[in-house]
């Protein structure tokens, strides 16, 4: 069975490369998105690289867990991990909720969302020196645009078959109804602590609808 791994904001398929769960590994790359497109269209847009045809799960991690939640919500995966992030729209933190009201956030250069390796690496809880590649290659542009659709993002609808899994020590986004918690885990948890989420992924019996 493959499991279809999107990756978080600015980031690729190399987050996933310590996870080694049971399953075969897909790389759903991040498309261009179109002028003012939402998570929910760029997400369906996305899902067209998913082989319906046959028996899939989905893994999210971050910013790519919420186009995980999109895209479950009209197909049909076995499973939708979702990991270091959220599952509903109510679930980001107070200040993202503060930045909605803050209309010149689109208005920030590009060049603005470049952020720094020591302050990253603070947010992230990691001194792993992939974080620092992952910021050197990140698209300013494509980062723009993902957080921008993401004050913008409403959803209330909990999807079926989902895996939660987050760090007790997220700084970033964290879901308040999680099925594991992962003890002392920071948003960067997947690389950091990829055998403790390989675990749970690979014991995990979900229903086989």
């Amino acid at each position: 069975m493959k499991a279809y791994c999107i990756s978080g904001l600015g980031a690729d398929h190399r987050v996933y490369e310590s996870l080694n769960v049971k399953y075969e590994k897909v790389d759903l790359k991040w498309i261009e998105p179109l002028k003012n497109e939402s998570i929910k269209d760029y997400s369906l847009r996305l899902a067209s690289g998913i082989d319906t045809n046959e028996d899939y799960i989905i893994i999210g991690v971050s910013f790519g867990g919420i186009v995980a939640v999109e895209i479950s919500k009209v197909l049909t995966p076995k499973l939708t991990v979702l990991i270091s992030t959220i599952e509903q729209s109510s679930e980001l933190p107070w200040h993202y909720k503060l930045f909605r009201k803050v209309k010149w956030v689109e208005m920030l250069p590009a060049s603005f969302f470049n952020i720094p390796y020591p302050i990253a690496s603070l947010l992230f809880g990691t001194r792993n020196q992939l974080l620092k590649q992952i910021l050197k290659d990140s698209d300013h542009q494509f980062t723009k645009w993902a957080i921008c659709s993401l004050l913008k993002w409403r959803n209330h609808t909990t999807i079926n078959n989902s895996l939660k899994i987050n760090g007790t020590s997220d700084l970033i986004l964290v879901s308040k109804q999680s099925d594991f918690y992962i003890e002392n885990g920071h948003h960067f948890m997947i690389v950091d602590q990829a055998e403790q989420i390989t675990e749970i992924i690979n014991t995990y019996q979900f229903s086989a609808h």
